[in-house]
């Protein structure tokens, strides 16, 4: 982890399937809830294509098809949350946004051996507040700018 984790941090929580995980609120910039998703062709399967954003075109990826879980079809709770990496804007979708949270670096460990290989590595720690778990989500790893960038047809 980066030593950014020295002090507190204020983390968005969200929720994919039955679990909760977490980013840092400093590489969100909004949470909009799904709109018209218009379709890349020959994209990889997580991206589900682009959305014009406040006069943005930004890519927009599923983060269950990420994950390799089932894909379920989007609910009025099902939320895009926008997130900062390095010079472009990418959409998450996520089940549900819950809460913004603080919480103390002390309080995060790696992650466990057990996780599924596929999530494994998107993993940068896991927290546990009062009875929750929270699965916290490196994303440079889960937005590769390269990968991201080729998804959608822009040389990196």
């Amino acid at each position: 982890m980066t030593e950014a984790l020295a002090a507190d941090l204020k983390l968005i929580v969200f929720q994919l399937k039955e679990k909760e995980y977490a980013i840092p609120v400093s590489q969100v910039r909004s949470i909009e809830k799904v709109q018209h998703i218009t379709r890349v062709p020959g994209t990889s399967t997580f991206v589900k294509g682009v959305i014009n954003l406040r006069g943005l075109v930004t890519p927009i990826i599923d983060l269950r098809s990420r994950f390799e879980l089932d894909e379920s079809s989007y609910s009025d709770s099902t939320r895009v949350i926008i997130v900062a990496l390095e010079d472009m804007e990418v959409g998450l979708i996520v089940d549900a946004a819950n809460d913004v949270i603080d919480i103390v670096a002390d309080s995060i460990e790696p992650p466990p051996e057990v996780v599924g290989a596929i999530e494994a590595e998107y993993i940068s720690g896991v927290a546990k507040i009062d009875k929750r778990l929270l699965v916290l989500i490196d994303l440079d790893k889960v937005l590769s700018p390269n990968e991201v960038k080729a998804a959608i047809g822009i040389e990196g």
